[in-house]
C-alpha cells in the first residue's frame, strides 16, 4: 500500500469542504491585492517558460491573494508534469533534509501522486536528502500549495515534496545544483514555499524584505542568504529560496517580482505583520 499523507491544516489554513475551498481559492484570485481575475489554464503549452515560483504559505485569508498571483502566471504558462515542492520544516519532526519518494497526498480537492522516478533522480544527485515521511506528516508549508495546483490542473500532475529543517547555505546550493541535473529535459516546475519577515511593523518588514527580494531579482543566492542572516530577516524558507535561486541560475532563468503585500493589508493592523511575496523564474 502506498503511503497516504492526509491533510493536516484543512479547516485551519484553508476550507475543509471541497466546494467551499474552490470558492475560497476563486476569491483569492479575484481579491483586490491579488490578480483580480480568474486564471485561464493552458493545459497544453510546451515548452513552458516558468521553471520556478516563490509562494507564501499562511492561511489563505492572509496570503492567498499573493499566492494566487504566482499561480495565475503558472496557469497561463502551461501544465507541468511534476511540481517539486520545497518548504521549511516548522514542526521539528523528522530528518534535517527530507523528501517523500512514494505515496499520495490528499486534500479536500482530491489526491496527488508522488513522482517516485524524479524523486530518486534528485536523491541520486543530492545524497544529503533523506527519505523520511515523518518530517512531512504535520508540516503545512508544502500542503497549502496543493489546493491551488489542484484548482488549476486537477490530478494531472505529480509532486516531489522536500522539507528543510536544516537551512545552511551549502546544503541549499547543493540541492539547487541537484535540481538542475535531475530536472533537465523534464516538464517540471520548482515551487518554494516561504513567508517573508514575521511580526514586525509593516514599514520595517517591507524594507527588510525588499533588500532580500532585490538579491532574488539579481539571482544572487549568496547575497540573498547573507542579507537574510545579517539583517535578521525571519523568512522561514530562506534555504529553499536559496536552492531555487541556485537552480534558476543554472538554467539561465530570470526572476520577476509578481506581488508583495503583508498581513496588515488584510487585517488593517500594520503594527505587526507577516510579509508575503510571489516571484516567478522564467527561461
Amino acid at each position: 500500500m502506498p503511503t497516504l499523507r492526509l491533510p493536516t491544516v484543512a479547516g485551519q489554513f484553508y476550507e475543509a469542504d471541497a466546494e467551499e475551498l474552490r470558492a475560497q481559492i476563486k476569491s483569492c484570485f479575484l481579491h483586490k491585492i491579488g490578480p483580480q481575475k480568474l486564471p485561464e489554464v493552458n493545459m497544453h503549452s510546451k515548452p513552458r517558460r516558468i521553471v520556478g515560483l516563490i509562494c507564501p504559505h499562511a492561511g489563505y485569508m492572509y496570503s492567498g491573494p499573493v499566492a494566487a498571483s504566482a499561480y495565475h502566471e503558472l496557469a497561463k504558462d502551461g501544465k507541468p508534469d511534476t511540481v517539486v515542492l520545497m518548504g521549511p520544516n516548522h514542526t521539528g519532526y523528522g530528518s534535517a533534509l527530507s523528501m517523500m519518494r512514494q505515496g499520495v497526498w490528499e486534500t479536500p480537492l482530491g489526491s496527488v501522486e508522488i513522482d517516485t522516478v524524479l524523486a530518486d533522480q534528485i536523491r541520486q544527485e543530492a545524497s544529503l536528502i533523506d527519505v523520511d515521511e515523518v518530517a512531512h506528516r504535520y508540516e503545512h508549508s508544502i500542503e497549502v500549495q496543493l489546493p491551488f495546483l489542484q484548482f488549476l490542473f486537477g490530478d494531472a500532475f505529480k509532486i516531489v515534496p522536500i522539507c528543510f529543517l536544516m537551512q545552511d547555505y551549502e546544503s541549499a546550493v547543493e540541492i539547487g545544483g541537484a535540481l538542475e541535473e535531475a530536472l533537465d529535459a523534464t516538464n517540471s516546475v520548482v515551487i518554494t514555499s516561504s513567508d517573508m519577515t514575521h511580526y514586525e511593523p509593516a514599514k520595517r518588514a517591507a524594507e527588510k524584505d525588499q533588500a532580500a527580494l532585490k538579491a532574488v531579482m539579481d539571482l544572487d543566492a549568496k547575497r540573498f542568504y547573507e542579507t537574510v542572516e545579517t539583517q535578521n530577516i525571519t523568512a522561514c524558507g530562506y534555504a529553499p529560496i536559496t536552492a531555487l535561486i541556485t537552480y534558476a541560475n543554472g538554467v539561465c532563468a530570470k526572476a520577476q517580482l509578481l506581488n508583495y503585500h503583508n498581513s496588515g493589508d488584510i487585517t488593517g493592523d500594520h503594527s505587526s505583520v507577516v510579509g508575503y511575496a510571489a516571484v516567478s523564474f522564467r527561461k
